[in-house]
């Protein structure tokens, strides 16, 4: 007997990671405005970027006084991964023409992690559909909630606003952080940021850490597999 779409597991667990990954969208809107981007602004990056890392960056270089390239640089470096996402969400989805624009505005981390998490083809597409239509609407909803509530709260500083986009990202990171070399490039990107603080202008020692990320990605597999030959 075929489960019902509504009570699918995988439907399920999309669910419950919109609902989770929506929170976050309050602390956005309300350190977006922080930052000085009106409601407007600040419901664009939510509903048309719609990557929150990328967004969080992105806010956070301009309140530094960072640049708008400097910014847009941050943000797209954080948000290459999506592109790899959509190209293996494209392969094991494959949605027709009409679907596919739509697909890749909701392929993110979470979206793509619950589809990849299901056995079969249909929970592949009802996790995935689940999980990046319900982020996107309650994120979009809840930054708009927190826009207006930090309009409403005036002084970041007085409510320790200034601190929870580091806070946020944080909580993003962590559960990432499952593996030795996973903590060893978190450590280097940080000692090369706090190196690049004070010789480069605001919104450049992210850009120079991620460099150094994407230079260790690309070098350390290669390490790895001397390694591995030479143990063989």
């Amino acid at each position: 007997m075929t489960t019902p779409a509504s009570r699918h597991p995988a439907v399920r667990m999309g669910l419950s990671v919109a609902v989770a990954t929506g929170l976050y969208g309050i602390s956005f809107g309300a350190l977006s405005v922080a930052a000085g981007f009106d409601v407007l602004q600040t419901m664009a990056l939510s509903v048309l970027m719609f990557t929150g890392g990328s967004q969080f960056a992105f806010i956070g270089v301009v309140a530094g006084g960072g640049g708008g390239g400097a910014a847009t640089g941050a943000a797209s470096l954080l948000g290459v991964r999506n592109a790899v996402y959509g190209m293996q969400m494209n392969a094991m989805l494959r949605p027709g023409p009409l679907l596919r624009p739509w697909a890749a505005q909701v392929t993110i981390d979470e979206s793509a992690a619950t589809a990849a998490s299901q056995a079969e083809p249909y929970g592949r597409r009802l996790g995935f559909w689940t999980a990046g239509l319900g982020v996107w609407v309650l994120w979009s909803a809840l930054t708009l909630v927190g826009a207006l509530a930090g309009n409403a709260l005036g002084d970041p500083t007085a409510w320790g606003l200034d601190g929870a986009a580091t806070a946020a990202m944080l909580g993003l990171l962590w559960p990432r952080l499952r593996s030795g070399d996973a903590w060893a490039l978190a450590v280097t990107a940080a000692l090369v940021t706090l190196v690049a603080l004070p010789l480069l202008p605001s919104g450049i020692p992210i850009l120079v850490a991620a460099l150094v990320a994407g230079l260790w990605g690309w070098f350390r597999p290669a390490a790895a597999t001397d390694a591995e030959a030479g143990a063989a």
